[in-house]
């Protein structure tokens, strides 16, 4: 079967295609939703971030001193 790529959109409702196309009725379709990179992006580094800080600061860091630092 031969298969066509459609730009579209939801509008909160119904998928609605950008550009008119002569679709039969009942013909199968296969939709694939395109999450913004963004959002997961910065959700990943913002997860990261917190994970990281709390190793960082957790219960079992020692203190280092001054002497430690500039060693």
């Amino acid at each position: 079967m031969p298969t066509v790529s459609l730009k579209a959109h939801y509008d909160g409702e119904r998928i609605q295609l950008d550009e008119p196309f002569d679709l039969p009725p009942d013909v199968p379709l296969l939709v694939t939703v395109l999450v913004s990179e963004a959002d997961n992006d910065r959700e990943a580094w913002i997860v990261m971030g917190r994970q990281t800080l709390a190793r960082a600061y957790g219960p079992d860091e020692p203190e280092y001193t001054l002497d430690d630092i500039r060693r």
